[in-house]
């Protein structure tokens, strides 16, 4: 028989902390430390199969039920607390949790103080001698029942709770009489709307279970699902635990803490607390939390036991830990712990100091890096000049790292809106909840006016990768369009799109938009790159364009060029007026007196590159683009350019229409240019190897590599191999130029080009994927206009993922690995890469090591993530 139900009770669990498949998260590590004995409330998980049956047949099964009511017995006899409170027992009450695979932190649904009646309500509050306690878990319960299970909307209690309170500004300043008025209020508000919570103990179980259940499915986790790439099917498991009460008085309070700094990884007990509270209060961020070291000072032997189960949870776990707590009476209780959540750059320090203490070895350090996330490591920072000339108009509790400018705005959906327009955006909320996700994700920058380092914006935010204010209390929320700052100089009005620029570092909101610098990652980052590189196969090359981009390259480790794109370096000064006018001339002698201008300055950008890179091989390709490209587009840049050179407006005009494409992609580009007009290639290539011939005679060594895009048949390569070869020869036939050579390759971006990889392959010494490309012509896919239904079809799983970003394998990955074949086959010797977007996508990066190529050629700041890729893939391998 297939168990359903899974019983933990402190010293003795049913299940272990492998079995995150079947008890979730959440679930695998309550069962694991009952097994190593930590003070865990008793309670039991059921498993993700049946949240999946559930939500398949729409009710519990039999066979659950039985095993659910055989572990409520269990429950009961070893508590000596009874459901419903009979007798002279005390109730037992139990939270009701959800808790996937994967950390969904927020996104499903909780109910606490589920057990609990009109009758429960009064033994709770004679057993403890604190009926203000009692009203307030029964208040609690029927605001988070009414909203999970009935799907009552919960700001309809908040008016009510808002009314009572009057000026005060805690719910704990509320008093036994206060809470009798607000629950009876309550239950009048649900009777009134037809809302039915069961007085059953029992019958409120089962249905908070179904809800915990069908929260799989809601908007928020489904979103964020899409995010973090986590599968749908997976399911939930739930946890039915027994309640112990942060709220019960001024010796009982509720926290959360991490191992380790989340923010920067610092070793640090780092988290907070609330006195009299329950755990939502601390995540929900409806009271500002006390720092951890607080709890030292008034509760120190807890502090003390807290900081001896973290570090037992730490070795066990050897990560670190994201721990739930509460203290009732002065007894502490661990309510759940998991692998914390982190900014990548701690997770980066974090996984370098456990090698270093002899925690974990460098391979696990390796695994631990979500290689997608690196490029968070590069977030800007505030430029130190601007925040001494500028004055903060706020202060918040920093909680994610990073600096941010954009507009404000002041609810999620606006965010969203805005941000997909291409708008930059800082989202500003009295706090989040798991509805704000959706334009959480794709806001610069986050800033809540409640909450403290472990509230739901500050953890959503640092898995995110945003800059994160929390806590500032100086905005005051008038409407959706409009906030106040109070100063002490006096308020600021502050309207929704006012530009605003937040540091995360240090938790200040200046006004207006402050200029940002480039972060720099620590000694661990380059440490745990160097790891990598001795672990990884593939090699790493940079796609670079200038000088800057070449030295960045070699600072993160690059080991060559893999693309040099020669289109860019004629926007640079009046280059791109010069190239014009080669393109208008008609006379190719005349043409070919613009493009020899242009010649020393080519020869400038390719001495330098050569410089740097120092004997590595730069993949230098010629030019790609249709030159409509590089021609003005409207009227007012045609007249603009026209007055600078002094010609007719009519004939650059003409040479507009002339050069227009109805589908550039597939239109005059690439090896074509070369073919049709030949002498610009010729001025391409007598640069690179003049400027290669003047760097080593200057003693430097030379690695030059000449790519062409875009071909499609043999007769193509032939033409411009000879093309090279002549240069070749007449260039470099004397002088100190015994250690250049050169390598002769080709991009392949076609489907037809995969197929005659054999051909091509005897006339190459290189060959590059350029798979943007190479993606569009074979799926027929246009990168620029995907967007308008790629959305839908990743929606209704018709693609599982983006083309563009992670290889297709059944269609483009088929098709290169028929090249790669032929090519082999034809060359042995032949060196074979990827220069597409996707040379630097994880999942990509397996496939091509997978595939047998020998190198990806990726953007500067995604070298990062390309080494660790492919030092992972080893190691799972």
């Amino acid at each position: 028989m297939i168990k359903n139900v899974w019983l933990f009770l402190p010293g003795n669990a049913e299940g272990d902390a492998s079995m995150k498949d079947t008890l979730g998260g959440k679930g695998a590590n309550l069962h694991e430390m009952c097994r190593i004995g930590l003070p865990v409330p008793p309670g039991f998980t059921i498993s993700t199969r049946s949240c999946n049956e559930f939500l398949k047949i729409g009710e519990l099964r039999k066979e659950v039920i039985d095993e659910i009511n055989s572990a409520l017995s269990k429950i009961e006899e070893f508590t000596g607390r009874k459901l419903g409170g009979k007798g002279e027992s005390m109730p037992l009450l139990f939270s009701i949790r959800s808790g996937a695979k994967f950390s969904m932190p927020g996104m499903m649904d909780t109910v606490l103080n589920v057990g609990i009646n009109d009758e429960v309500m009064e033994v709770l509050a004679k057993k403890t001698g604190n009926r203000r306690f009692a009203l307030d878990c029964y208040k609690r319960f029927i605001e988070m029942y009414a909203d999970v299970v009935c799907k009552f909307e919960r700001s309809n209690f908040e008016k009510i709770l808002n009314e009572i309170k009057g000026s005060r500004k805690y719910d704990t300043e509320l008093d036994e009489n206060d809470h009798e008025i607000i629950v009876e209020r309550y239950k009048d508000l649900i009777k009134k709307n037809n809302i039915e919570i069961p007085q059953d103990p029992y019958e409120q179980i089962l249905e908070a279970i179904k809800a915990v259940f069908r929260s799989w499915n809601n908007e928020r986790a489904i979103i964020y699902r899409r995010i973090h790439n986590i599968p749908d099917d997976l399911g939930t498991a739930c946890n039915i635990q027994m309640m112990v009460y942060g709220n019960l008085n001024n010796d009982s309070g509720t926290g959360v803490c991490f191992t380790r700094n989340p923010s920067n990884g610092e070793r640090e007990i780092y988290g907070e607390f609330l006195t009299c509270a329950q755990g939502e209060d601390i995540v929900a961020g409806i009271r500002l939390p006390e720092p951890i070291g607080k709890m030292r000072e008034i509760w120190p032997e807890t502090y003390a036991e807290l900081e001896n189960y973290c570090n037992i949870l730490e070795k066990h776990y050897k990560d670190m830990q994201d721990v739930e707590f509460t203290v009732e009476n002065r007894k502490l209780y661990i309510l759940q712990t998991r692998n914390g959540k982190r900014t990548v750059k701690a997770a980066v320090k974090i996984a370098h100091d456990m090698v270093e203490e002899g925690l974990i070895d460098i391979g696990t350090a390796i695994l631990r890096i979500d290689p997608t996330l690196l490029n968070q490591l590069f977030i800007p920072v505030v430029r130190e000049s601007k925040k001494k000339n500028n004055k903060p108009i706020a202060h918040g509790i920093p909680a994610s790292f990073g600096a941010a400018n954009g507009l404000a705005v002041f609810n999620s959906k606006e965010a969203l809106e805005l941000a997909s327009k291409g708008v930059k955006v800082i989202l500003i909320r009295p706090e989040t909840s798991p509805e704000d996700i959706g334009g959480m994700a794709k806001s610069a920058g986050i800033v809540t006016a409640v909450g403290g380092v472990t509230s739901h914006a500050a953890v959503v935010a640092r898995g995110l990768g945003k800059p994160c204010i929390v806590g500032c209390s100086d905005i005051v929320f008038e409407n959706q369009d409009h906030v106040k700052i109070v100063t002490e100089e006096g308020p600021i009005e502050l309207p929704k799109l006012t530009e605003i620029t937040i540091d995360a570092n240090d938790g200040s909101i200046y006004l207006g938009r402050l200029e940002l610098d480039e972060a720099k990652p620590d000694a661990s980052f380059y440490k745990l790159l160097l790891w990598a590189s001795n672990i990884k196969k593939l090699k790493v090359l940079a796609n670079a364009d200038t000088p800057e981009d070449a030295l960045r390259a070699i600072k993160f480790g690059a080991e060559g060029i893999g693309l040099c794109r020669t289109e860019h370096m004629f926007f640079e000064g009046n280059r791109i007026d010069i190239l014009r006018l080669a393109i208008i001339e008609e006379d190719r002698e005349e043409k070919k007196k613009f493009l020899e201008k242009l010649l020393p300055l080519q020869i400038e950008d390719f001495i330098r590159i050569f410089e740097i890179m120092n004997g590595l091989p730069v993949a230098i390709r010629l030019l790609d683009p249709p030159l409509h490209e590089f021609l003005p587009k409207t009227m007012e840049e045609i007249e603009n350019f026209a007055k600078r050179v002094e010609i007719p407006v009519e004939k650059i005009r003409n040479s507009v229409i002339k050069y227009q494409e109805a589908n550039p992609m597939l239109g005059l580009r690439g090896v074509r240019l070369g073919i049709l007009y030949p002498e610009i290639y010729e001025t391409q290539i007598k640069g690179i190897f003049r400027a290669a011939k003047i760097v080593a005679n200057n003693g430097i060594k030379v690695n030059v590599e000449i790519m062409i895009p875009l071909v499609v048949s043999v007769a193509e390569v032939y033409y411009l191999k000879n093309m090279v070869e002549k240069i070749y020869n007449k260039e470099l036939s004397h002088g100190r130029t015994e250690r250049i050579g050169y390598k002769f390759g080709i991009m392949i971006e076609t489907p037809r080009a995969c197929l005659i990889a054999r051909e091509l392959g005897k006339l190459i010494d290189f060959a590059s994927f350029g798979t943007n490309d190479l993606t569009q012509t074979v799926i027929g896919l246009s990168r620029d206009d995907a967007g308008k239904f790629l959305g839908t079809y990743l929606e209704k799983h018709i693609f599982k993922k983006d083309p563009f970003i992670s290889i297709d394998k059944e269609g483009v990955g088929r098709l290169i690995e028929i090249a790669v074949q032929n090519l082999r086959a034809a060359n042995k010797n032949i060196k074979i890469g990827v220069c597409g977007e996707h040379g630097g996508d994880p999942e990509s990066i397996e496939f091509f090591q997978n595939c047998g190529l020998d190198y990806v050629s990726v953007s500067p700041y995604r070298i990062p993530t390309a080494t660790i890729a492919s030092a992972q893939t080893v190691l799972k391998e």
